[in-house]
């Protein structure tokens, strides 16, 4: 697989992480202040997003062998790393932070007494995540912009 191949792969698994995350941290506001039964009711619109466990997973590995095969290229490599770097913290952070919410409300189908520490630990968990995600995509259009630049300049 060539190296164009791979950074696009990259660029389209980052993208789409971006748009559902994204998704996520718009509706903050308007879920953030919900009563119970609302925010439960709300919540369900999420079922089958655990696919996209898929599209993370692909955008790290991707990511990485995207920094692996720019190596000789120090500014697409640098750029490549932090994408990766981002990718990888996202995954930190949704593993810390909004699984565990995920899992101590069944996924959102049942409410506990402390539900509202952890919907603030679920939708700002969320929050972050796409501003890593946003931030991997920004380093791999960066890449794409130098690139260019360079092909020009020869």
């Amino acid at each position: 697989m060539g190296l164009p191949v791979v950074r696009f792969i990259s660029l389209l698994l980052v993208a789409v992480m971006v748009g559902a995350g994204l998704a996520h941290l718009l509706a903050l506001p308007n879920k953030i202040h919900l009563g119970r039964e609302d925010y439960l009711t709300v919540q369900q619109i999420y079922r089958g997003w655990a696919l996209l466990g898929i599209a993370d997973i692909g955008a790290l590995i991707f990511t990485l062998v995207l920094a692996v095969m720019s190596r000789r290229r120090p500014r697409d490599f640098v750029l490549a790393v932090l994408a990766f770097l981002c990718v990888a913290a996202s995954l930190v952070v949704f593993f810390l932070f909004t699984y565990p919410a995920n899992q101590q409300t069944d996924n959102w189908t049942v409410l506990p007494a402390h539900w509202e520490a952890l919907r603030r630990q679920w939708e700002y968990s969320h929050a972050v995540g796409a501003g890593l995600y946003l931030v991997a995509l920004i380093a791999l259009i960066l890449s794409l912009l130098t690139e260019d630049a360079r092909e020009i300049q020869l």
